[in-house]
């Protein structure tokens, strides 16, 4: 092993035993956090409760830009996250592990209007993801982010994240199996209390209710072809769906219909303040 490999080992191993140390601790998820970070850079973290059926709820944060603290924390955690590719895997079910963005977004997703406000409106390019379990219905989300300043994550960094995961999860179980936070969540529950109603409900007094399904799809980055895979359709129904939709609510374009949307959350919901 070459030295500067050793050394890296040497930190994460001493990092790591630090974070076990301070399981029971407040400053748990900072220490998990600097043990990550000696294998590999990672420019800002968010650990979240994610529990099916509910908006996320923000544990702890590091090294969000003050210029993007709007958009990532209020904008995402009242109602960005509806469309956010990976909390809809995680509401249906998606198993513990270590998964990148690519891992799980749809086929169109990076080329989405979502991409675009959420991603790049919020200087960041990638984000990957380590998940637990902490309950039949609850999970815990520590998520990477780089493109601010730095190089999105090559695949020699992912392949290192990957080969820590099975214990990085092991010492984060010993933390929150124990500490699950119910008291924060309920906060944030009392904000919105009806916005995946709100979201399933978007265009109803208009569109048929697979057009409806269609435009969810295309929201959330399906292309016409995933969009077909996942109704069971051919995708020219889907493109004459969606510009049957497009005629129905008035609008032209993608970007269109994702401002419409957030319109509609926007008066349908009451942003945190």
């Amino acid at each position: 092993m070459h030295g500067a490999s050793l050394l890296s080992l040497q930190r994460w191993s001493q990092a790591i035993a630090s974070a076990l140390m301070q399981r029971r601790g407040a400053d748990f998820a900072a220490a998990l956090v600097d043990a990550i970070d000696t294998l590999v850079p990672v420019e800002s973290v968010m650990i979240s409760l994610e529990r099916k059926g509910l908006a996320p709820t923000l544990l702890y944060d590091r090294g969000i830009p003050a210029e993007y603290r709007q958009t990532v924390i209020r904008r995402y955690f009242s109602r960005g996250y509806l469309l956010d590719p990976f909390c809809l895997a995680v509401d249906q079910g998606l198993a513990e592990g270590f998964y990148s963005l690519a891992d799980i977004a749809p086929d169109d997703f990076f080329n989405s209007e979502y991409y675009k406000a959420y991603y790049l409106g919020a200087g960041s390019e990638e984000d990957c993801y380590f998940i637990l379990d902490v309950g039949a219905q609850a999970k815990i989300s520590i998520s990477l982010f780089n493109g601010i300043s730095t190089t999105r994550f090559h695949e020699c960094q992912l392949a290192t994240l990957r080969a820590i995961d099975p214990l990085l999860r092991q010492v984060a179980h010993q933390h929150w199996d124990q500490q699950l936070p119910t008291a924060a969540s309920e906060e944030l529950d009392r904000l919105n209390p009806g916005l995946p109603a709100a979201f399933q409900s978007f265009g109803a007094h208009v569109l048929t209710e697979r057009e409806q399904e269609v435009c969810h799809l295309l929201l959330r980055g399906h292309s016409a072809k995933s969009s077909a895979q996942v109704l069971e359709i051919s995708p020219e129904t889907v493109r004459m769906h969606r510009k049957n939709l497009y005629t129905k609510l008035q609008i032209g374009s993608q970007a269109e219909l994702f401002a419409q949307f957030i319109d509609w959350l926007t008066q349908t919901t009451v942003e945190p303040s």
